[in-house]
């Protein structure tokens, strides 16, 4: 097969469809199955509750599901990993590494920023491992031989700062470098190349593309994809199904979409910039957010989320939440269409009011997600927006 990304997307996964006489995935939504032989159900049954990826017998949901190993197999050709565990959300994949991760170490180093629910899962310490947040730059005299796990977002959510992959793997040494890729998708950075161990994924964002599935995905080698299988049979978070149906059936226009918004959010960030009630605009194509010379070498392009600081302060940024037509005022981001929401009082309200004032999460800030429509129609939306926070 040709290992074309754009190739790989349409046909990853696929490869057993011409055997089973269909041209479209099938979808096995079985709870429990038939185990007439009972020895090989016996050792099918042992080879899943010790992390296999697959066996003769799946013989229940909760220990492996085809449609769900399909989908794996398609995103693991995707971000050129051996193997990728899919999971019921990307909360989920995250709290599944750290679970595996919880016999390697006592803590876990973490940079921020974060997605909001990460940097509040990990703050709590709720799964066992304290979490000591760093800067990246700190990251050679904070690590030692009883860390677990170095976690980093880049771009992060939601001020799209960037971290550089490769310098944090060099110093983390033989601790796995968890990567949420989620921003950038296997579109436009391949983080296992620069030597991270593990690529997460919000799989509810581009790589679903429409907004109507929730998963996670954990992209590895081997042995995480085992321990991480062994973690998700006995907590019950396997992805359902369906939405693994649906998140295979977004992938192959996955690349169409992502460059599509790209090329939108660009021009959108570059009048954004100029608008008279925008005081800060943050996206890498513009150079506007540390590490953005990193676009171009870590990532192939600056990705298709923008936030910017609104002038007027929270009661302005809620104007032009209120006030948007096409977009559509929401938390998430990835979808066919355009989203935009206010970080502060939403997805990051769970963090700590300082960690939000430190890393530039104030009440004035809005996050882009940019989708597939005409970019005129998208700016005629924000600037009436923005024109309307003229009247608070």
């Amino acid at each position: 097969m040709s290992s074309h990304f754009d190739t790989l997307a349409v046909h990853a996964g696929r490869q057993d469809l011409i055997r089973l006489g269909v041209h479209a995935p099938p979808i096995d939504l079985s709870t429990t199955y038939p185990v007439r032989d009972l020895d090989a159900g016996t050792a099918a049954f042992d080879a899943l509750v010790n992390g296999a990826a697959e066996a003769s017998n799946p013989i229940y949901a909760r220990l492996h599901n085809p449609t769900v190993a399909r989908c794996e197999r398609a995103l693991a050709e995707l971000e050129g990993a051996e193997e990728a565990v899919l999971f019921a959300s990307g909360m989920a994949a995250l709290s599944a590494c750290l679970l595996a991760a919880r016999g390697q170490g006592d803590h876990v180093l973490a940079v921020r920023p974060l997605y909001g629910s990460s940097d509040h899962l990990l703050e709590l310490g709720l799964l066992g491992l304290e979490t000591r947040f760093v800067e990246a730059a700190d990251m050679a005299t904070a690590i030692s031989k009883d860390t677990a796990l170095v976690v980093l977002e880049t771009p992060a959510n939601p001020t799209l700062e960037m971290v550089d992959i490769r310098a944090v793997v060099a110093v983390a040494g033989k601790v796995p470098v968890l990567v949420d890729s989620t921003f950038a998708t296997p579109v436009l950075q391949r983080p296992l190349e620069l030597g991270a161990t593990l690529v997460m994924h919000s799989a509810t964002k581009f790589l679903g593309g429409h907004g109507d599935l929730i998963a996670g995905v954990i992209a590895c080698n081997p042995q995480w994809g085992a321990n991480l299988r062994k973690v998700r049979m006995v907590t019950g978070g396997l992805l359902h199904p369906l939405a693994a149906y649906l998140l295979q059936r977004g992938l192959p226009t996955l690349s169409l979409r992502v460059q599509r918004a790209q090329a939108s959010a660009q021009v959108l960030a570059e009048r954004l910039m100029q608008h008279a009630r925008v005081s800060k605009v943050y996206y890498p194509g513009l150079g506007t957010v540390r590490n953005a010379h990193l676009v171009g070498t870590q990532m192939s392009g600056p990705g298709s989320l923008i936030a910017f600081d609104v002038v007027g302060g929270h009661d302005a940024a809620a104007m032009v939440m209120k006030s948007v037509q096409l977009a559509l005022p929401a938390v998430s981001l990835g979808s066919v269409d355009t989203l935009i929401q206010h970080p502060a009082g939403l997805t990051h309200r769970v963090v700590d009011e300082k960690v939000k004032a430190r890393y530039h999460i104030g009440p004035d800030l809005l996050r882009l997600s940019v989708g597939i429509e005409d970019v005129e129609d998208i700016w005629t939306d924000l600037s009436q927006a923005l024109e309307a926070t003229t009247k608070t």
